[in-house]
């Protein structure tokens, strides 16, 4: 048997002299498949579109039972305590009403020496029983003092604490959501953190140095999960970013962890039809799309818990970019994947920061400039 030349798709003979082919060949690239195309299969035009989004959003809020809050109290909004952060903000310890018989605490950050309205951010922290105090830069990891970080450029900055954290720990301990479900049996928590956290809004319009049309909304873990649903549901979030959330439903290995039976309860009532491997009729990709044409980010670690399930997570953002395409504005729309696991590392934080800078400050603060020749 005679040896070959393999070049380019072709055979040819060992002592033959290879011939580079005339033309590259045309083909056409295989399409990218996957089980999240449901968002957009057998939609063609943007209208098409915003018929099933209209859909979707109806899914969304028959999923977190919206039509179970309470009625909204007045905000009765009072300051518990006010310290200045080395001459650059000063941060205020607040609580305001969430319920007629509850109130939620928060951090307060406003920079000193505003010239005029600035933008408003609302950052969630994840599973931390002082997860406001973490925010704050107060005690824990630095890297998700968000509260300060973004205080320091020039934001108002509210850092609500998530309802079973902080003031508000129960009597089982931190994220313990029975008590919860005692007073709110057909509500969900993931309801009722999103009320909360559209409440957090509310406050931030209160406040002479916002600027009501510039807010916008970011978290780690539990409080990414809490960034996606709130920028589905209150159309106030005008640019948002989540780092590291919770798994999706589909894919999950995990997924009767959406409504376990103890500790920490998201959605209680899927466990019947979970049990029956019964799944939502939606999933994340289309909570996620319920955002466009607003900006949204979204960041995740391949090596952050089970490494199929985040893989498939890159192929559900692939689906999100179609909504977004749809709706002319694939430019509001970013991942960003890397391998450094359930994290909010420096570069993750910069492309967070940078991504709320473009989308919520003046064009002229992100706009490069040519270097000024001497005269």
């Amino acid at each position: 048997m005679h040896p070959f030349w393999f070049v380019a798709g072709l055979i040819i003979p060992f002592g033959a002299e290879p011939k580079a082919p005339t033309t590259r060949p045309e083909f056409e690239p295989a399409p990218v498949r996957s089980t999240w195309e449901d968002l957009t299969a057998g939609v063609r035009t943007r209208d098409e579109w915003l018929e099933r989004k209209e859909r979707i959003r109806r899914q969304f809020l028959e999923l977190i039972r919206d039509d179970q809050k309470p009625a909204k109290p007045p905000l009765d909004l009072q300051v518990h305590e006010s310290v200045d952060v080395e001459g650059l903000y000063t941060r205020k310890l607040i609580s305001y009403n969430v319920e007629a018989d509850e109130r939620a605490h928060a951090y307060l950050a406003i920079p000193h020496g505003l010239t005029g309205k600035a933008p408003g951010m609302v950052v969630l922290h994840g599973t931390f029983a002082q997860g406001k105090d973490q925010a704050a830069g107060l005690v824990d990891n630095p890297d998700k003092a968000y509260l300060d970080h973004l205080a320091r450029r020039g934001y108002v900055v509210i850092a609500p604490e998530h309802f079973v954290s902080g003031h508000r720990i129960p009597p089982e301990g931190p994220y313990v959501t029975k008590r919860f479900y005692e007073k709110h049996p057909e509500w969900t928590a993931i309801g009722k953190f999103t009320y909360e956290h559209s409440i957090a809004i509310d406050v931030l319009q209160t406040l002479p140095e916002v600027d009501g049309e510039h807010i916008g909304a970011m978290g780690h873990s539990l409080g990414g999960q809490g960034t996606q649903y709130l920028a589905a549901y209150d159309s106030r979030v005008k640019a948002a970013a989540c780092n590291c959330s919770a798994p999706t439903f589909r894919h999950n290995p995990r997924v009767l962890d959406w409504s376990r039976d103890r500790w920490y309860i998201y959605l209680k009532h899927l466990r019947p039809g979970l049990l029956e491997g019964k799944l939502p009729p939606i999933d994340t990709h289309h909570i996620v799309a319920l955002v466009a044409p607003r900006p949204f980010l979204d960041l995740s670690g391949l090596n952050d818990g089970n490494p199929l399930t985040q893989r498939q997570r890159v192929l559900m953002n692939l689906e999100i970019m179609r909504a977004y395409e749809l709706e002319g504005v694939p430019a509001n729309f970013a991942f960003y994947v890397h391998g450094r696991g359930h994290s909010v590392a420096y570069e993750s934080r910069a492309l967070i920061y940078a991504w709320m800078d473009v989308h919520l400050k003046p064009p002229a603060v992100t706009q490069s400039r040519l270097v000024k020749q001497p005269e």
